[in-house]
C-alpha cells in the first residue's frame, strides 16, 4: 500500500464512475506498504479503496485474486468485497496498468498485538482455510522456495551492504531449507502475507482480512507460520511466547493441523523468515529514493529466523 501512481482529482472521478461507486468528493493516497498504489476513496455512494497494481503484481493473476475474494467474501469470512463495472468486471485498465475497488472496512491495523488479538486472528485465519477448501483456481507461489533461492542470488553481494556477513547466512539458510523443506504437506490456497497491518480489528475483534495479493497455492500450514513469525515478536525482535501460543491455539480451534504440520512448524517459520528477510532486502535496495512509501527492516527477520533455528 504505497503510492507510486499519482492519479488527478479529474481522472479518479471518471475512473470512480466506472465501478459505478457514484460520485467522487475525495481521494487520499495511503503511504503505506511497498506493492501497489492505494488510495482511500470518499464518494457519494460511500467510501472504497482503489488499488493500482504495480509492477509486482502479475496482472494476469488478477483474476485469481478476485475471484479467491468473492469466494471467501459469498462464505461469510471477513473480506472486503470488490466492485465491478457494468460489464460485471473486477478491474479496469487505465494508462496501461489495472485498477480495482474494494470496500471499505472498520476496523484498524494493530502495532502491538496482544494475546486476545492473536487468538482471534488465528481463528479468521483458520475460517479462512476452511472456506478455501472447495475453492477450484489455483496460483503458483512464485516466492516459495525456488523464489527465495533465486532472489537470494539477484541479491548477492548488496546483501553485504545491508550487514556483513548477511550474504553467507542467507546462503546457509537456503541450503538448510532446500535439504529439509516438508513439501509433501498438504496445499491449497492459502492468503500468504497475514501480517498485523492485513488485519483491521475493533478492540479483540477481527474485522477484515485484506491484501490477498500474495495469495496462492502452498502448503497450507506455511500460511500460520508465516502469521506467526510476523505476530509474535515485540518491536525488538523479542519472541512473544504468549502471543504466539494464542495464535496457534486459536487457528487449532477453528482449523487444526496434523501431527506432520506441528513437526515442521519451525521449518516452515524459517522458510516464512527468510522470504520476508529477502524481499525486504530487496526492497531495501532497490525502492525508488521519491516512492512515497515507508521501506521495512530486512534486519528483523534475521533476529527472528534465529529464534525459530534455536529450536
Amino acid at each position: 500500500m504505497a503510492v507510486y501512481t499519482q492519479i488527478p482529482a479529474e481522472e479518479m472521478a471518471e475512473l470512480v464512475l466506472q465501478f459505478d461507486a457514484g460520485k467522487l468528493i475525495s481521494a487520499k493516497g495511503i503511504a503505506e506498504g511497498v506493492e501497489n498504489s492505494n488510495y482511500l476513496v470518499e464518494t457519494t455512494k460511500g467510501r472504497f479503496i482503489f488499488t493500482v497494481y504495480e509492477k509486482r503484481v502479475d496482472t494476469a493473476d488478477l483474476p485469481f485474486f478476485m475471484a479467491m475474494i468473492d469466494h471467501l467474501v459469498a462464505k461469510g469470512c471477513p473480506v472486503p468485497a470488490s466492485l465491478k463495472t457494468a460489464e460485471g468486471a473486477a478491474t479496469i485498465s487505465h494508462n496501461g496498468k489495472s485498477m480495482a475497488m474494494m470496500d471499505f472496512m472498520p476496523g484498524l491495523s494493530v502495532s502491538h498485538p496482544t494475546q486476545a488479538q492473536a487468538l482471534s486472528t488465528g481463528r479468521a485465519l483458520g475460517q479462512l482455510h476452511a472456506a478455501l477448501k472447495d475453492f477450484t483456481l489455483n496460483r503458483s507461489n512464485t516466492l516459495g522456495l525456488d523464489g527465495w533461492l533465486e532472489l537470494a542470488a539477484r541479491c548477492g553481494d548488496d546483501l553485504d551492504k545491508i550487514q556483513p556477513g548477511l550474504k553467507q547466512r542467507v546462503a546457509d539458510e537456503c541450503a538448510f531449507l532446500s535439504a529439509n523443506w516438508p513439501a509433501d504437506l498438504d496445499k491449497s490456497v492459502i492468503h500468504a502475507d497475514l501480517f498485523p497491518d492485513n488485519v483491521l480489528m475493533a478492540g479483540e475483534t477481527v474485522c477484515a482480512v485484506i491484501d490477498f495479493y500474495f495469495a496462492c497455492t502452498e502448503i497450507r500450514a506455511w500460511d500460520l507460520a508465516v502469521t506467526h513469525v510476523s505476530w509474535s515478536f515485540d518491536p525488538h525482535n523479542a519472541y512473544l511466547a504468549d502471543v504466539g501460543e494464542a495464535l496457534v491455539s486459536g487457528y487449532d480451534e477453528s482449523f487444526g493441523r496434523t501431527e506432520a504440520e506441528r513437526a515442521a512448524f519451525s521449518i516452515l517459520a524459517r522458510g516464512a523468515c527468510l522470504r520476508f528477510l529477502l524481499t525486504r532486502a530487496w526492497d531495501w535496495l532497490n525502492t525508488p529514493a521519491d516512492a512515497l512509501v515507508t521501506r521495512k527492516d530486512p534486519m528483523a527477520f534475521l533476529t527472528r529466523l534465529e529464534h525459530y533455528a534455536a529450536q
